[in-house]
């Protein structure tokens, strides 16, 4: 992948679940909610504030974060769907 996003967004896999079926119920894949774990594939510069300092991002690559359930815009990139968002929609960095 050959995309770098801008400022202080964030590219993002979301980190599917394992599905664990009890007593032979399976729920199929439109009745799940999408994970609201991932891994983060890049990350921009850092934001740039007012007075035009630039602050650098607190997650990195290769971090797995926690983002609220409508947070960020679903796009394909080669072929793959991920997540960007910006890093004040991350709830968390999972250690």
């Amino acid at each position: 992948m050959n995309v770098r996003p801008l400022h202080d967004r964030l590219i993002i896999k979301r980190i599917e679940e394992t599905e664990t079926v009890r007593g032979g119920i399976i729920i199929p894949d439109t009745a799940k909610e999408k994970p609201q774990e991932g891994k983060v594939l890049a990350v921009g510069n850092g934001k740039i504030l007012e007075n035009g300092t630039k602050v650098p991002l607190d997650v990195k690559v290769g971090d797995k974060i926690l983002f609220g359930k409508y947070s960020g815009t679903d796009i394909k990139i080669d072929g793959e769907e991920v997540l960007i968002l910006r890093e004040d929609e991350v709830l968390a960095i999972v250690g």
